[in-house]
């Protein structure tokens, strides 16, 4: 896996202060992606050990509420298979952190057998996350107001809630 780029201190993706990784590779390709250039599987650096060693030791202060994975796709087959190591390793080591996920595949898509992101990662990951993002970017909702995304058909899923009840549960509107 790659990935574009790694922000500290990072209040645009998730509740609190986080830290993001954005990886690459995407097969979504939203018309109007605020970054395009995270389509590309090869895009940027390649994520490795040191790569995790650095993003644990960025999540280490107090201050850090977590971690967000972004992209480009994390729920591209190939980045899940990556991506499922290093986030246990967070929960392990960051176990009252939370971890967000940013995906184009909604929450369905990811639960149906057969369905291009859904592979033998996938649950296991979702376990893992507290909140996903879902959706693919649309121009036709396009709403600056929403809090952490950028089109209304995208959902704020909390996880947690959702595994407790059974019921998608989403995490309460506020705006900006």
């Amino acid at each position: 896996m790659y990935y574009g780029s790694i922000k500290n201190c990072d209040i645009a993706n998730g509740e609190g202060v986080r830290v993001t990784l954005f990886v690459s590779g995407c097969t979504n390709r939203c018309p109007h992606c605020f970054q395009p250039e995270t389509w590309d599987f090869n895009y940027g650096e390649p994520f490795t050990g040191e790569t995790e060693e650095r993003l644990l030791e960025l999540l280490a202060p107090e201050y850090i509420n977590g971690l967000t994975v972004l992209g480009g796709e994390p729920f591209e087959p190939s980045n899940q298979r990556a991506l499922l190591p290093f986030l246990r390793r967070v929960r392990a080591v960051y176990p009252d952190k939370t971890i967000w996920a940013f995906s184009g595949f909604t929450y369905e898509e990811l639960h149906t057998a057969g369905a291009h992101p859904c592979c033998p990662e996938t649950a296991e990951l979702l376990c893992l996350l507290d909140v996903l993002v879902d959706g693919r970017y649309m121009e036709e909702y396009k709403d600056i107001s929403l809090r952490f995304r950028g089109s209304a058909n995208q959902r704020l899923i909390d996880l947690n809630a959702t595994r407790r009840t059974g019921v998608i549960s989403l995490l309460p509107e506020q705006k900006h």
